[in-house]
């Protein structure tokens, strides 16, 4: 027989384990009254939308350092801040992040329900329910990855994922405490995260390791069960980068909706089955003979590249020419400015 799982325990060992992370508020800082501040919940719940914590510590120290409030983000202009977002991937969420910190700076602050927070730019339901607890201390369940991890192996639910959600959420709900909601779901997070990790899970010292079905039946290393993911298709596009004699590169801001929307990259043809070529310039385009892979969340790119160098005087068709700092690209445009570089440079 297992012992049923129990919230308590499980804030005891968050108590003394919990993770330090930039925008938590650590929990003897909160038993002491310290209120988290519901504008570093929600850029840090939106900045960990599909990535990981060690690829966002450095980003929302950055922004926290230049945009201390939802206020001044609010007031910053589009383009720097689409810059400090690159590389962090998913663009739309910088394009949402500036659409609601604008919204609630007009309404003085942040809503205080999950229902109002749920209604503004780039937040959902996981997200609300987070900024919710953690910010407010609402008893709302929230589910991520690890949640699902941790509840699919202590009620042994071998229903593979995404099938499975529902009946997760439904079990995680069940174990939502009404006092200290919040360092519970930042707790369920960190056991997922550190201890009953997708492999090897470390049962032996996990506060639940005596509640847990699949441990009880050798079946932790196996759950969550998931579908097969069918194969993602292949992409192939044509960037042209093209580099004046003063240094300057021929850039156009993508369009705001779409994949890297608002976002600076190289011009070329549409990302399709065959690339087409349609050459910005009048120059002599040389192929660097690298191609630049990349891979999305629905498909993988194979980009090839041509590169000029053109005289000063050159006047494009599309885009405009700009100093550019590799930072300000997206991962994919930062891949052929590398290769495009030490091409020019030979």
């Amino acid at each position: 027989m297992c012992d049923a799982p129990n919230s308590a325990e499980l804030l005891a060992w968050y108590d003394v384990h919990a993770r330090t992370l930039p925008w938590r508020v650590a929990p003897s800082d909160r038993a002491a009254g310290r209120a988290p501040d519901p504008y570093a919940v929600w850029l840090s719940e939106i900045m960990l939308q599909q990535t990981t914590v060690a690829a966002v510590r450095d980003y929302f120290t950055r922004f926290m350092t230049l945009w201390p409030t939802v206020d001044a983000l609010a007031a910053a202009e589009d383009a720097r801040v689409m810059g400090e977002w690159a590389g962090l991937g998913y663009y739309a969420r910088a394009r949402n992040l500036l659409k609601c910190a604008r919204l609630v700076a007009g309404m003085g602050g942040f809503p205080t329900t999950r229902t109002e927070l749920e209604a503004l730019p780039g937040i959902g339901p996981y997200t609300s329910a987070a900024i919710a607890a953690i910010a407010y201390d609402l008893p709302e369940t929230v589910v991520d990855g690890n949640v699902e991890r941790v509840i699919s192996r202590v009620f042994q639910v071998e229903t593979p994922l995404p099938d499975s959600k529902p009946e997760l959420k439904q079990l995680a709900t069940t174990l939502t405490p009404p006092m200290r909601a919040g360092d519970y779901a930042q707790a369920v997070m960190d056991l997922g995260a550190t201890i009953c990790t997708p492999k090897s899970p470390a049962c032996g010292i996990c506060p639940w390791n005596r509640a847990c079905l699949a441990r009880q039946n050798g079946l932790q290393a196996t759950l969550p069960a998931r579908k097969p993911k069918a194969p993602k298709p292949v992409r192939h596009g044509i960037a042209y980068l093209a580099r004046r004699a003063d240094g300057l590169w021929l850039v156009e801001r993508r369009p705001d909706t779409g994949l890297l929307g608002g976002m600076l990259g190289w011009p070329g043809a549409a990302w399709g089955d065959v690339a087409s070529e349609a050459p910005p310039i009048t120059a002599v385009w040389q192929d660097p003979g690298v191609e630049v892979r990349h891979t999305f969340t629905h498909f993988h790119l194979i980009l090839n590249l041509r590169v000029a160098q053109v005289p000063t005087h050159a006047e494009p068709r599309v885009g405009s020419f700009h100093k550019i700092r590799p930072s300000d690209l997206p991962t994919v445009m930062r891949k052929a400015f590398d290769v495009a570089t030490a091409s020019l440079a030979d």
